[in-house]
């Protein structure tokens, strides 16, 4: 099977889900090809990933063209990728010069800029991460630029914020022409089919974790008067960072008699605002944070901590997190997490048994749960068990990307 992956950027850390699909199908005998609608290029902690260099991932990645940014420049280098692909695919040169001239549909020559690496081949399925891409597969659908079977996945802001902004109806299109569509959670199945979505062409698949790659550590540690804590995950709104802050900050001006240690992993535009934060509530010497590390680094961070925060909220955007990957990690190394009812996160976290969830932006109960863990102790051991059955249960990723190649032999038949 031929499979075109459609993409923002790629690979990401920060959407390991895609790798994991990608090496899943590659292990699977299937020919992948990942085409990004960004010219950036991965930084130095991507790149060593291990499945980028295992897989030669990068040697399967094709980046769209860079769009000049003269105006006459951008024109002639259009004229140029009309010329040079027009017997690759001689439907989309005429398409798209038809709707130029006809000023039919919006960011045509961004799409040309996109499409010229798709141009000439064939794929039996193209299967575009995140509602928003998919909106870009089904333009370069009717302009002829893919062929194969589409699909796409929603997994969180594309299915809440924005829709929140763009409207009900802002997937009508896509829904009438795609042939399957993905949600990672139920919580995101309910809403898509609230949007139209036939239910026939829907599937519910969870991104997985392999959890070969996950063994506990020495908890030796827990038994002393220490706690430590990890948040990991990308610094915006929705991860809720500032609740777990204030929660810390409560907690340790409570419990003098714990040595609270909190490690915060992750990039993002409100790192200069936490840090800030963490300067007023008079955490510098308790509160750690780190930029994006390897996949193999965040693992060690996982292991040398107790419990992990996932304080996820709805965003003033309506941005929602689906079942997040960082918060599978940490429970299957047998972590005990702190969540919340948000999004997708209770179908994850069965609350009192494989963790505990909070309400949204509730500093104070996330502090109450801080108390309660460190005054049980002993209830952490069986706790991280319940989360890592669970995990090997619903999450298992090898499981999960059979099911994948099912859906695709699905939407071919």
């Amino acid at each position: 099977m031929s499979v075109a992956f459609l993409v923002n950027d790629f690979p990401l850390l920060s959407e390991s889900f895609v790798i994991n699909q990608v090496v899943g199908l590659i292990e699977r005998g299937h020919k992948i090809d990942v085409y990004t609608l960004h010219k950036r290029q991965p930084g130095v902690s991507e790149l060593l990933h291990r499945d980028v260099e295992r897989c030669r991932l990068l040697d399967r990645t094709h980046r769209a063209i860079t769009v000049p940014e003269n105006r006459w420049l951008r024109a002639l280098k259009a004229c140029g990728l009309l010329m040079a692909n027009f017997r690759r695919n001689p439907k989309f040169c005429w398409r798209w010069s038809k709707a130029v001239l006809l000023g039919e549909g919006t960011n045509l020559l961004q799409l040309l800029y996109v499409a010229a690496p798709l141009l000439g081949k064939s794929h039996d399925i193209v299967h575009c991460q995140f509602g928003t891409i998919g909106l870009t597969g089904l333009k370069l659908h009717r302009l002829g630029a893919i062929r194969g079977k589409l699909i796409t996945t929603f997994r969180g802001h594309d299915i809440s914020q924005y829709v929140r902004t763009h409207g009900n109806r802002v997937y009508e299109n896509l829904f009438k022409i795609g042939s399957m569509f993905i949600t990672n959670c139920r919580f995101f199945e309910r809403r898509l089919l609230k949007l139209g979505c036939d239910p026939a062409r829907l599937a519910v698949l969870p991104s997985g974790i392999d959890c070969t790659r996950f063994t506990p550590g020495n908890w030796v540690g827990r038994r002393d008067n220490g706690l430590r804590l990890v948040t990991i995950g990308r610094l915006v709104e929705k991860k809720g960072i500032e609740y777990a802050l204030r929660a810390v900050a409560e907690f340790a001006a409570a419990r003098s008699d714990i040595d609270v240690t909190y490690a915060i992993v992750g990039d993002g535009p409100l790192w200069e605002p936490l840090r800030r934060l963490i300067s007023e509530l008079r955490l510098s010497d308790s509160v750690t944070m780190l930029s994006w590390r390897n996949h193999q680094q965040i693992i060690d961070i996982l292991r040398d901590a107790d419990v992990f925060l996932g304080p996820s909220v709805t965003g003033v955007d309506g941005n929602q997190d689906a079942p997040i990957n960082t918060l599978k990690e940490a429970m299957a190394l047998e972590l005990p997490v702190i969540a919340t009812w948000h999004g997708g996160i209770p179908e994850l976290v069965q609350d009192g048994m494989s963790g505990l969830l909070v309400p949204e932006r509730d500093a104070d109960a996330i502090a109450d749960k801080l108390d309660y863990l460190a005054n049980h102790r002993d209830i952490w051991t069986r706790m991280g068990r319940a989360g890592r059955a669970y995990i090997d249960a619903h999450y298992n990723l090898h499981a999960l990307n059979d099911e994948l190649v099912n859906i695709y032999r699905k939407a071919l038949t």
